[in-house]
C-alpha cells in the first residue's frame, strides 16, 4: 500500500530532470469555467506487438504532495512510475484507461487506434469531462473542448499523470503476455523492436500479439 509519506520519501532522491510540469493549462480551461479537466496521454504507438494503451486523468482539486513529482514517463525509472501510478490512483478524481489490441491496430492503423484508446479511457472515467488536454493531436470524434499540448507530457500535469498511467498499465500487460508468449522478451522488451525481440521473431515468427501490419511482423510472417 502506498502513502503520501513514500512519496516525499522517493522524493527526496529524485534525481534533477527537466523542470516539473505544472497546472498552468489546467487552471487556465478553471478559470472559463470548466470544472473537471482531463489531461490524456497514449503509449505504445511503435512496438511491434501489443496493445497500444491511453490513459485519462482529471486531478484532484487540491495539488497533492507528488504532484511535483510528475513528469513524462520516459523520465522516470519504473519503480517511480508504478509508486506515482498508484497515488494517482488513489488521489485523482477520476482516471480511465483504454486499450486497443493489437489485431485492431492492424484492421484500422495505429494513428486511428491511438484515439480509439483514447475514446474508451475517457468513457471509462467516473465523471464525464468537461474539457480534454491532450498530448500533441485532436480528437476530432470526442465533441469536447479540447486543447492539444505540444510536448504535454513534459509540461502539464494531467497529461503528465495520464502518461505514467498509461505506461505503467501497459507495462504490466506486456509482463502478462510474457508468460503467455514466451520466448519474445516480453517482459523486457515490452513489444519494441529490439534486438532480442527481433531476432526472436525470425526464430519463432510472430505470436497472436504481434501487429502484422508493421513490417518487421509482416516480414517475419512471409518466411
Amino acid at each position: 500500500v502506498f502513502c503520501h509519506s513514500a512519496t516525499i520519501m522517493i522524493g527526496v532522491s529524485l534525481p534533477k530532470y527537466a523542470a516539473a510540469p505544472d497546472r498552468t493549462l489546467e487552471n487556465g480551461w478553471h478559470r472559463r469555467g470548466y470544472r473537471l479537466v482531463a489531461g490524456l496521454d497514449e503509449v505504445g504507438r511503435g512496438p511491434l506487438a501489443g496493445p497500444v494503451v491511453a490513459a485519462a486523468v482529471i486531478l484532484p482539486e487540491f495539488d497533492p504532495d507528488w504532484l511535483h513529482l510528475l513528469r513524462d514517463s520516459k523520465q522516470l525509472p519504473a519503480f517511480r512510475r508504478e509508486v506515482l501510478a498508484a497515488l494517482i490512483h488513489s488521489d485523482a478524481r477520476a482516471v480511465g484507461i483504454g486499450f486497443v489490441p493489437a489485431d485492431r491496430i492492424d484492421r484500422i492503423g495505429i494513428a486511428p487506434a491511438s484515439r480509439e484508446a483514447m475514446r474508451l479511457a475517457i468513457a471509462q472515467l467516473k465523471y464525464p469531462p468537461d474539457a480534454l488536454l491532450l498530448d500533441a493531436f485532436r480528437l476530432p470524434e470526442v465533441d469536447l473542448p479540447q486543447e492539444p499540448v505540444v510536448h504535454g507530457d513534459a509540461l502539464c500535469s494531467a497529461i503528465a499523470a495520464a502518461s505514467i498511467v498509461a505506461k505503467v498499465a501497459r507495462d504490466r500487460v506486456m509482463v502478462g503476455f510474457d508468460f503467455r508468449f514466451p520466448g519474445y522478451g516480453f517482459v523486457r522488451n515490452r513489444g519494441y523492436g529490439t534486438p532480442e525481440h527481433l531476432e526472436a521473431l525470425e526464430r519463432l515468427g510472430p505470436s497472436p500479439l504481434h501487429r502484422f501490419s508493421f513490417a518487421p511482423v509482416a516480414q517475419a510472417a512471409s518466411r
